[in-house]
């Protein structure tokens, strides 16, 4: 089987892998398990939350933070999730470097890759050790996001099979119907606004993680005002401060409510940002005259943005209960799938 094909299989379950770390990881975060282990990478000094449990020495180790059983595990199924996902794409590197000669992929792709999930394993220590510090818990979900971006962009890019050395690309070269200079023009527009789009719904999500590790999402408990107010009183110059030192555990948060309200009001206005932007790149391509492979992409960014945001307003109207705020994590993963689709579809040659 060749190599190229090995690549791509991995990359698959490192997308399907790196999807569960994710919403892991938000499900932690959500039910305040983040430091249900105190140490980094083990559990009170052990493998797992059993040997800990059964551990007086461990536990008096930690006399401020007793061990919480439940939450050890959380946390613990969340990191061995993700130690398993830094195995495949450790697998992919050798796999890329191995056969260089026969070029598969790009080693500088597969180290980029590398080098994101060796940055990301050091922001899981840092989240720990830092007592979830809201710069590096935004940064941890942002290089979560970008890990998973790249591992979905390199299963769209590797040939889907190989019959006698011909290569079967995952994402033909689109063209737009109508050929001429006329088609080239549309399809670098919808290439640039699908771009556009990519860079708002990033920065969407780096205000959601602000937003999360800051607990600002019940600053504002009502839709579409916020307090009964379009614009209730707000902090904006500690709403955004990016460092208050070390030593402080942020377990709760520490701003006062007028500052969560500034995150929060910001991260609705990024949404309806991200919505306009991605909303004016599908239908470009759905109303104007589209490549096959464009236009699945397009509606995928269609509909999970209308489920993203049926998510999220549906949240605040039902008092932000676990299971929706966990899958707004879910809902912001496959819309930036959806969204590096049609990036892909739309800028292929």
């Amino acid at each position: 089987m060749p190599v190229a094909h090995w690549i791509r299989r991995l990359a698959l379950a490192g997308v399907l892998l790196c999807f569960i770390v994710v919403v892991l990881g938000a499900y932690v975060r959500l039910t305040a398990a983040g430091l249900g282990c105190p140490d980094w990478p083990g559990c009170y000094g052990h493998v797992t939350p059993f040997g800990a449990e059964h551990s007086a020495a461990a536990q008096a180790a930690f006399p401020h933070k007793p061990l919480n059983v439940d939450k050890a595990w959380r946390e613990m199924i969340h990191r061995y999730a993700a130690s398993t996902l830094g195995l495949i794409i450790v697998a992919i590197a050798a796999l890329t470097i191995a056969s260089r000669r026969r070029r598969p992929l790009g080693t500088g792709y597969s180290v980029a890759l590398l080098a994101t999930v060796v940055v990301q394993g050091l922001l899981g220590m840092l989240t720990v050790t830092w007592q979830l510090k809201p710069l590096i818990v935004t940064l941890h979900l942002l290089f979560g996001m970008t890990t998973l971006g790249l591992l979905w962009w390199l299963w769209l890019s590797l040939p889907r099979q190989s019959w006698g050395g011909m290569r079967v690309q995952g994402a033909g070269p689109p063209a737009f119907n109508g050929g001429g200079g006329s088609g080239a023009a549309s399809l670098r527009i919808a290439h640039q606004l699908a771009l556009a789009g990519l860079v708002a719904l990033a920065v969407q999500i780096v205000l959601g993680g602000w937003t999360s590790s800051n607990y600002a999402a019940v600053a504002c408990p009502d839709f579409p005002t916020c307090q009964n107010a379009w614009w209730p009183h707000t902090d904006y110059r500690n709403a955004f401060v990016l460092w208050r030192g070390l030593g402080i555990n942020y377990e709760g948060g520490v701003l006062d409510n007028p500052a969560r309200v500034a995150i929060h009001l910001t991260h609705r206005l990024g949404a309806f940002v991200a919505t306009l932007a991605l909303g004016i790149a599908s239908f470009f391509v759905v109303l104007r005259q589209s490549p096959s492979g464009a236009l699945p992409a397009a509606y995928a960014v269609l509909g999970a943005l209308a489920v993203q945001l049926t998510i999220g307003i549906s949240m605040v109207l039902k008092t932000f209960p676990l299971p929706l705020t966990t899958t707004h994590t879910a809902g912001a993963a496959l819309l930036l799938l959806a969204t590096l689709a049609l990036v892909r579809r739309t800028g292929a040659r």
